[in-house]
């Protein structure tokens, strides 16, 4: 098996475990596995990035030069407002998905998701309190309101916080079975909601 690139987009006020909680399950994955499934890494646009309460991240890669993704994760958070303005990396986006096997978006992502065009005739989900957000900027998407994620096949979304995190357990399940799935959620002694 191949070893997948699997891309997290962070920026200046992005939401801590919006794209932490995703790396966790994603990168121990990998780790899990004798780091033959899945080389995860970060994006970003500045050498650092302040995220939400002031966290320091230092990105692994610009959008310039990181590898090729296989599947892109963008997370929330308020930093995600001015990138609704950001048409160079909406263009860089619209322009990885195309090539991707996923899109994944965890809170307020899904606002980035929506902006690039991405939504257009899908289902979707987002934080509980920008679900008004989304429905006037999203006009042609299905907003769900009563579910922590929702699968559209190649795209999927999910609430805020700490339903990322159940997003990614279920595209791990979606990848790589059940099995292994549990046996991440065990090792992160994290309890599973159900969808």
């Amino acid at each position: 098996m191949n070893r997948k690139n699997l891309a997290i987009l962070i920026f200046d006020d992005v939401e801590v475990m919006d794209f932490a909680g995703p790396f966790e399950v994603f990168s121990v994955t990998d780790e899990l596995s004798n780091h033959e499934l899945l080389n995860v890494y970060t994006v970003g646009q500045k050498a650092t990035i302040r995220a939400k309460n002031g966290l320091k991240v230092v990105p692994d890669y610009s959008p310039k030069n990181c590898p090729a993704p296989d599947y892109l994760l963008i997370p929330g958070g308020s930093g995600t407002r001015p990138l609704l303005k950001d048409e160079k990396l909406l263009h860089w986006i619209v322009q990885i998905a195309e090539n991707c096997e996923n899109v994944l978006s965890v809170c307020t992502g899904s606002l980035v998701l929506a902006k690039a065009g991405l939504l257009k005739g899908l289902k979707a989900t987002t934080h509980h309190e920008v679900i008004g957000e989304l429905e006037e900027m999203a006009p042609e998407t299905e907003i769900v309101k009563d579910q922590r994620f929702v699968d559209n096949g190649k795209i999927l979304t999910s609430a805020g916080v700490a339903a990322g995190i159940d997003m990614s357990l279920y595209m791990v399940s979606r990848l790589y079975g059940e099995e292994m799935a549990v046996k991440i959620a065990k090792y992160i002694e994290y309890r599973v909601t159900n969808n």
